[in-house]
């Protein structure tokens, strides 16, 4: 998916990165595939600073976006879908500075899903600068860590090979725990 990315911005030469931005938005509001693969792509095609600062920027502004959706269109609809989810759940009750703590927290832990926290405070009590704020400066961390997993595991060097391991060993034990937790049930 990623060398897709590439290909489809190569396309674009000097409006690549506003491109990159849009579809991280685009990303961030739906859903539908991780962002991971955009902040690869502007890795690969911008070089390590500058994809970063784009993924970060196309992140921040389809959090915000994806929250003012879903605090006009999903408020009423959408509680059922945190009730699997705790963290974000309790971001409905809380704001202030509780409410940024959390939000920056969920958005500091890198490959978490972002749209819970997002959805989380979208349906509670949290203003849009609270959250654009504390969204946007968890997510620097975040990003960091994400875009220096993806810089060497496509240099492939010792870094990237660990890297790789560590997640085929984590995925590896998350798909063995769902399939134990599913016998269990």
């Amino acid at each position: 998916m990623t060398q897709s990315i590439v290909i489809f911005l190569e396309q674009y030469g000097l409006y690549a990165a506003v491109i990159s931005i849009g579809l991280n938005i685009i990303a961030t509001v739906t859903a539908v595939f991780p962002t991971f693969f955009i902040t690869a792509a502007n890795i690969i095609l911008f070089g390590f600073w500058p994809g970063a600062i784009i993924s970060f920027l196309g992140e921040s502004l389809g959090a915000v976006v994806a929250f003012m959706l879903y605090r006009k269109g999903l408020r009423r609809y959408a509680r059922g879908a945190l009730d699997r989810h705790p963290r974000a759940k309790a971001l409905i009750n809380i704001d202030g500075r509780e409410a940024f703590q959390l939000i920056f927290l969920l958005r500091f832990l890198p490959f978490a899903p972002a749209w819970l926290s997002t959805l989380g405070a979208a349906l509670g009590k949290v203003s849009l600068g609270l959250f654009a704020a504390a969204s946007s400066l968890g997510k620097i961390p975040a990003l960091l860590i994400e875009a220096y997993a993806v810089h060497e595991v496509t240099r492939f060097q010792l870094t990237g090979k660990f890297i790789l391991v560590f997640l085929a060993g984590w995925l590896a034990y998350d798909v063995f725990k769902r399939l134990k937790n599913k016998r269990g049930r």
